[in-house]
């Protein structure tokens, strides 16, 4: 069973922002901004890559609510879901990374080497 799978069962603590009955969202342990939530299914689904229409349909309404209730709606924020390794997913259950709370930057492709791919 996937850490996230864990979470959702209570087996592992996490802070927990908002839920419903098929999605959760609690603060990363990571943060990379001043707001950095994770938003989840509860149904185990692997990535963004093979979830169904449903599923992605439901996240992304879901992941409004919490921008709204972390108070970034208006100012801004980004939504992000990393796919396969070479995509930088850890946790191979599909997850959102809402970020916001400051300006942020757009610097994420400062360790690839684009020399290697072009």
């Amino acid at each position: 069973m996937c850490i996230f799978c864990k979470i959702v069962r209570d087996e592992i603590p996490s802070n927990r922002v908002h839920e419903n009955d098929d999605f959760l969202a609690f603060h990363d342990i990571n943060p990379k901004a001043p707001i950095h939530i994770l938003i989840i299914p509860k149904a185990h689904t692997a990535s963004f890559a093979t979830a169904d229409a449903k599923t992605l349909e439901g996240l992304s309404l879901f992941t409004q609510e919490v921008a709204r209730l972390m108070g970034i709606d208006q100012s801004g924020y980004r939504v992000i879901t990393n796919i396969g390794e070479d995509g930088g997913q850890e946790v191979a259950h599909l997850h959102y990374h809402l970020l916001g709370g400051a300006k942020l930057r757009f610097g994420h492709f400062t360790d690839a080497n684009t020399k290697d791919n072009f």
